[in-house]
């Protein structure tokens, strides 16, 4: 069977996810990465990864649809197949939605979509994939500075991500026997197109991210993907059960 370490990464194909991919594929893991709807940028995706020597393959998947993940693991066990594995190394509980409203207006559909994406595919994806992960692995969920920054608006949002928080910890103890690693990160305001690219595209509200962050300025995705790649690193085989928050100091 191949010794070549394997990532499943969900919401690979943009973003955060995508820095992941490119990223991990830079310290040699080969990646297994799920898509929603847009499959042009997986190819993208793909052709970066090749660039870099490794192998990808994109899998679509809608994480909030849990109906949908016993045929994702059968793909996943078809793809190691192809590869001439049996098991994979890392997973990376990426894929999210956003949303922005306030408690007196969320509705119950909005709560539920949250919900559904961010604790309850979180939860279900990570139990289906369990029989798959080697001894030894790790797991990264995603979480977000929301869960102790208090904006308005991010009540439903951040509280969902508190939950997974929550659930990290359980995670890292009850898969201990397995020698599995289980850490959340968190990042702070980043640059890319999630919430309609509002910290990127905004100026007012880039300028404001960047005087509420010691570092002076909002965060980028190369900030978060190679961070992520190094935690999945040996370097980094001690850090479990911990929330690290990668934000270049916001609101200290």
């Amino acid at each position: 069977m191949s010794k070549e370490k394997i990532a499943i990464v969900t919401g690979g194909s943009r973003g955060l996810g995508r820095n992941t991919v490119l990223s991990l594929a830079a310290r040699g893991i080969d990646s297994i990465f799920t898509y929603h709807s847009n499959e042009a940028q997986t190819g993208q995706v793909a052709a970066l990864v090749a660039e870099a020597g490794r192998k990808t393959r994109a899998l679509r998947l809608d994480t909030g649809d849990t109906s949908a993940f016993d045929a994702f693991v059968n793909d996943v066990r078809t793809t190691l197949a192809d590869w001439g594995a049996d098991r994979f190394d890392f997973l990376v509980n990426n894929a999210g939605t956003s949303h922005h409203n306030s408690i007196e207006k969320t509705t119950e559909a909005e709560l539920d979509a949250l919900y559904n994406v961010h604790f309850k595919g979180v939860f279900f994806l990570t139990q289906k994939l369990l029989p798959l992960i080697r001894d030894g692995g790790r797991i990264v969920n995603m979480s977000s500075g929301l869960t102790r920054i208090i904006v308005p608006e991010s009540a439903p949002y951040g509280s969902m991500k508190g939950a997974v928080e929550v659930l990290t910890k359980y995670m890292a103890k009850e898969l201990a026997p397995r020698r599995i690693a289980v850490n959340v990160v968190a990042p702070g305001a980043i640059q890319t197109d999630f919430s309609g690219g509002m910290v990127r595209d905004n100026p007012e509200l880039n300028r404001r991210i960047a005087d509420m962050t010691a570092l002076g300025r909002a965060g980028l995705p190369d900030d978060i993907g190679p961070m992520i790649a190094s935690l999945l690193s040996e370097d980094n085989r001690w850090v479990n059960a911990q929330r690290i928050e990668v934000s270049g100091g916001m609101s200290i």
